[in-house]
């Protein structure tokens, strides 16, 4: 393929994404700021949700309409306050950011939502922390640590009940498990042997989206 056709194709999904946006369900406004604050002030403010994948969790969310969700990662909070949307009058979000630099602005971002009751943030490491939670999940948002994707859904999937739902970000990596014989690093292989074994799980069905980064949706069977 030429690079110039590359190029028109590349322009024409930066477009097709541009529409989507524009034609999506505005975000409130408290999660415009944290956009705006992430871009101005985060080191990596690409790891943040966004509009588009931040409408579709909100969705997702209030069709499950969970009682308990758990999310592994929390960065910001931009998806956190997104997943929250579709929790139960008394539900309760759990969040766990491993990364203690983020605490103060996570919690001045929960605390300036209408979910602050309902929230949970836990600092520190999730393959210690999810262990010791003895509870059952309906929604499970797995961002973090991508080298440690696979023993979250392992550690995770023992707590989903069945029907629950298990959506993993980040699953396309930049596109780069699309050519694997340039790319070649540990989150790479990583993330593609991990979107192969998802594809064949028995205990889950499973659907990539091409959203963003990518989105793998698993349901527990």
């Amino acid at each position: 393929m030429s690079n110039k056709i590359q190029m028109k194709i590349e322009d024409e999904i930066d477009r097709r994404y541009e529409y989507c946006e524009e034609h999506t369900s505005r975000e409130a406004d408290y999660l415009h700021e944290i956009y705006r604050q992430t871009y101005l002030k985060a080191l990596a403010p690409r790891m943040l949700s966004g509009h588009l994948q931040g409408r579709l969790l909100g969705f997702l969310s209030r069709i499950i309409n969970p009682g308990l969700i758990l999310e592994i990662g929390t960065f910001t909070a931009y998806a956190t306050l997104c997943l929250a949307e579709g929790l139960q009058d008394k539900g309760k979000l759990i969040t766990i950011e491993g990364n203690d630099e983020y605490e103060a602005i996570i919690r001045k971002h929960i605390d300036s939502s209408p979910f602050a009751d309902n929230i949970d943030l836990r600092i520190g490491n999730a393959l210690e922390i999810i262990p010791k939670l003895d509870m059952v999940f309906d929604l499970v948002f797995i961002d973090a640590k991508k080298l440690d994707y696979p023993v979250y859904y392992e550690l995770v999937l023992k707590k989903v009940k069945k029907g629950g739902v298990i959506i993993l970000d980040n699953v396309l990596w930049s596109n780069k498990v699309l050519d694997l014989e340039i790319h070649q690093d540990e989150r790479t292989l990583t993330l593609h042997r991990l979107n192969q074994k998802l594809s064949r799980d028995e205990r889950v069905e499973s659907i990539i989206l091409p959203m963003r980064d990518g989105l793998n949706i698993l349901r527990k069977k």
